[in-house]
């Protein structure tokens, strides 16, 4: 596995790569992420490599408490993506991605980013430092592919919508959420949860579950905030919405989507809505 640290030798190591399956990481990499890696590998099997990108991007955090607290931890990091298969870890310094005197482009947002009351409401300027990263990895990588959980639903949606017209020559795969055997859903933030807000934390998908057989949108936003309720979270937003756009719901797939903090530890989830039969 070749570890790259600057933008100098991935262009020595990508005319030799194939086509590349790329699996973007703020790395404190996890099984989930593992997951991701693997699937990587398998994609690239044959035809070219997995490449890991592991950067913590200051531009998507609009809280530089949670910027400065993200954990670090490159060498477990590089351990796990040699495990699953990755051929090479692109671990550039911000210097390398944000050039001091030099302005890295932010490209349009679409809509799924600015309209929908969710993250975005949430989070001012993230889907902007999203945008901004992913585009400059796309541009630096040149993938094939790129792979990104669903676990971050409107984020995925945001990428797949940017990609269609920024750079349509890159694949946008989405994984399945890895889930914990008790079903809370993988999360770098999971460490931080003591063992009593862990607990409660199981009513995030504990709710999702229960909202997924509501036999209406309404039924089902109420059923979320009484799980939640009942363990003492409130939710940023429990809502059921359409699954591409985020805007409320028309005729097309639909997605439930949770985000609440638990503790000072603030977590997101969602699934399929109703759930399949």
């Amino acid at each position: 596995m070749e570890i790259l640290d600057n933008i100098a030798a991935l262009n020595r190591f990508r005319p030799g790569a194939g086509e590349i399956v790329l699996i973007p990481t703020m790395g404190a990499l996890h099984a989930g992420h593992e997951a991701l890696i693997r699937r990587g590998a398998r994609l690239a099997a044959g035809r070219g490599t997995c490449v890991v990108w592991i950067f913590v991007n200051p531009t998507q955090f609009n809280d530089p408490a949670d910027f400065a607290r993200y954990p670090k931890t490159l060498d477990a990091d590089l351990a796990v993506c040699r495990s699953a298969g990755a051929g090479a870890v692109f671990v550039p310094s911000k210097d390398e991605i944000y050039p001091p005197g030099i302005s890295v482009p932010v490209p349009d947002l679409p809509r799924v980013a600015t309209e929908p009351g969710l993250e975005d409401a949430m989070r001012p300027g993230h889907f902007a430092g999203v945008c901004q990263v992913v585009l400059r990895f796309f541009e630096l990588v040149k993938p094939k592919v790129a792979v990104f959980g669903e676990k971050d639903w409107q984020q995925l949606q945001v990428i797949r919508a940017m990609a269609k017209h920024a750079t349509p020559q890159v694949e946008i795969s989405p994984f399945p959420t890895v889930r914990e055997s008790d079903g809370l859903a993988m999360s770098s933030r999971n460490r931080f949860l003591s063992a009593e807000e862990r607990t409660r934390a199981l009513a995030i998908s504990r709710a999702l579950t229960r909202a997924g057989e509501a036999g209406s949108q309404r039924e089902a936003e109420a059923i979320m905030a009484t799980v939640l309720g009942e363990s003492g979270i409130q939710p940023e937003y429990a809502v059921v919405r359409d699954a591409e756009t985020l805007q409320e719901v028309g005729a097309g797939a639909r997605r439930a989507l949770i985000a609440a903090k638990v503790g000072s530890v603030r977590l997101i989830d969602n699934q399929q809505w109703p759930k399949r039969r």
